[in-house]
């Protein structure tokens, strides 16, 4: 599998590290259940997902990577910075 950084181009997938599913983190102020729920569950879908990954042998930069995880087809990567706000670990 490739993953294309958006600083370094198209790589092997082996110099990334894969932080897991991106998600959007609640406030502050969502309560217990909506923290835990972010912290314990996962889902664990079939099809387009979106995940963080860092180009950990490159440029070290975090990026949201959209990905088939049936076919693992890659189909867009994104700075993570990019997404302030929208997505964290």
């Amino acid at each position: 599998m490739r993953i294309t950084c958006p600083i370094c181009g198209a790589r092997d997938r082996r110099e990334f590290y894969y932080q897991g599913a991106a998600l959007t983190r609640p406030g502050p102020d969502d309560g217990a259940q909506a923290w835990d729920d972010y912290v314990h569950l996962r889902d664990n879908p079939a099809g387009i997902t979106r995940e963080l990954w860092q180009h950990e042998a490159g440029c070290a930069a975090w990026i949201v990577v959209t990905r088939d995880t049936v076919t693992h087809a890659v189909h867009g990567a994104e700075l993570a910075t990019d997404l302030a706000g929208e997505v964290q670990s």
